[in-house]
């Protein structure tokens, strides 16, 4: 009797992925996808694996790591109908870069220690950005390789570090602080005289890249620091919520001055602990 061998987990679910793109039989939404509808999805779910860490909930991890396993089963369902390539071409690249940016560890190179890594990596991806630049005769930038659609706030600090790794960098955060105060200044002048719309976006655009400097200098990730800002919060406001419905009360019955001294209250219990 022929023993049945159940295949391996990777295996079973590019099986799935296959049929719900396959045209007969398959799922009518996963077939009109492509490569730019799913893309916003992988963000998402890039976000979520972000959310269920900063939370500590593995269960929670484990799915959401799979969803955004899943996007790259996705993308290289699509590229392999396409003809571009396929998902262990995809296995293949990601295992040659990092043998080929960990020479300390798959080489002969003597790396100590992760500040060392660090620089290391950067200047194999340095080196890496200069061969692209040459294949497609386009001239070389610091800048290079830094992505476009990244949320504003990482590509910020990316652009900042590029440029810090040329030299185009405060050697101390406190000219950081005095660029705050003159972009803080600006932004104000223009909101006293009336400036208009697009001059105050402008000034407002320059005073978050300052404070996203500012993050960085503080080694400090906006975007993580944001989004524990914005937990906070939402914990606090609902809590308010919460406190004026015990007090029979909703928000749309409270004033200003009623809200705030029940937020000022949960504030003080937070800096208690």
């Amino acid at each position: 009797m022929t023993k049945s061998v159940t295949p391996a987990p990777i295996d079973q679910l590019l099986d799935i992925m296959a049929r719900l793109r396959n045209p007969e039989g398959g799922c009518p939404w996963d077939l009109e996808q492509n490569f730019e509808t799913i893309a916003p999805h992988t963000i998402e779910e890039a976000y979520e694996v972000a959310e269920a860490i900063a939370k500590g909930d593995m269960a929670e991890l484990k799915d959401e790591l799979g969803d955004l396993m899943f996007q790259v089963v996705f993308y290289a369902q699509m590229a392999k109908e396409a003809g571009d390539f396929d998902f262990n071409d995809v296995i293949k690249a990601i295992s040659e870069k990092m043998i080929r940016r960990h020479p300390h560890v798959f080489g002969n190179e003597d790396i100590a220690t992760a500040e060392a890594q660090t620089t290391a990596w950067e200047e194999t991806k340095a080196r890496e950005r200069v061969l692209k630049r040459e294949a497609s005769d386009t001239p070389p930038s610091a800048l290079d390789g830094v992505a476009s659609n990244l949320p504003a706030l990482t590509r910020a600090v990316k652009l900042q570090n590029r440029a810090g790794r040329v030299g185009f960098d405060w050697p101390s955060i406190r000219p950081v602080f005095e660029k705050i105060e003159e972009e803080m200044a600006e932004l104000r002048v223009e909101i006293d005289n009336d400036g208009s719309e697009e001059r105050i976006a402008e000034e407002y655009g320059d005073l978050l890249f300052v404070m996203a400097n500012l993050g960085r200098h503080l080694k400090l990730e906006p975007e993580t620091v944001l989004r524990s800002a914005n937990r906070k919060f939402t914990r606090r406001f609902q809590t308010v919520e919460q406190r004026l419905t015990s007090r029979g009360k909703s928000l749309d019955q409270c004033s200003l001055e009623e809200m705030d001294d029940v937020w000022n209250e949960i504030r003080k219990e937070d800096k208690s602990k």
